[in-house]
């Protein structure tokens, strides 16, 4: 295997544990979730099941709606279904949520962060965007805004989460307002350049 594509793989899964890592800090920090682990929690909350069970589940289910949009999966976007929520799963059975309000407040805020250097991460590695990214631009593609498309996605995963019992809070508005600029900084700083070949054409 090419030299480039292990160092893509690797960024991969780091950026996707990280990702899983991040979003269990912001459900042990307890003071609300971004748009779609709300979702995950409600549905964990309503049905049973691990939150990150419910975010492998909704991730499926999501990639099955790229196929009308004639969406293209790649490695990434398999993984990035899998490997989130078995961390985020991973990480609740390890760790115990912290009891004093600066530990929480210090949790979420780091989450926010490590959220968004992982986002670039594992974007950043080339190899496929995640489920739910990828439906945004493939409905993007269909001549809509993506900030429209984005929007209208992530608020109708955080209503339905709401009404099924998911944590709306503090960290639900932190997390709006910082993920854009977050993502904005670490996509372009941990996007790793196409390789060409000696052909010219750029290396997968």
């Amino acid at each position: 295997m090419p030299q480039p594509r292990l160092r893509r793989l690797a960024q991969l899964f780091a950026g996707l544990t990280l990702y899983g890592v991040s979003d269990a800090m912001l459900l042990l920090a307890g003071l609300g979730l971004d748009p779609w682990d709300v979702l995950h929690q409600g549905l964990s909350r309503r049905i049973g099941l691990g939150v990150g069970t419910w975010a492998i589940i909704v991730g499926g289910a999501v990639l099955l709606l790229w196929l009308p949009l004639r969406q293209r999966p790649g490695v990434g976007t398999v993984c990035n279904v899998v490997v989130v929520g078995a961390v985020i799963d991973l990480v609740l059975a390890l760790v115990h949520a912290p009891h004093g309000l600066l530990a929480r407040v210090v949790i979420l805020l780091a989450g926010v962060f490590l959220n968004g250097v992982a986002t670039g991460a594992y974007i950043g590695a080339g190899l496929g965007p995640g489920p739910r990214d990828g439906l945004m631009t493939g409905w993007a593609r269909r001549g809509h805004s993506i900030r429209v498309v984005r929007t209208a996605i992530e608020v109708s995963a955080l209503a339905i989460g709401w009404l099924l019992g998911g944590s709306v809070g503090v960290g639900t508005v932190i997390y709006a307002l910082a993920i854009g600029p977050l993502a904005h900084r670490f996509i372009p700083l941990l996007a790793i350049p196409m390789a060409t070949r000696s052909t010219g054409q750029p290396e997968m």
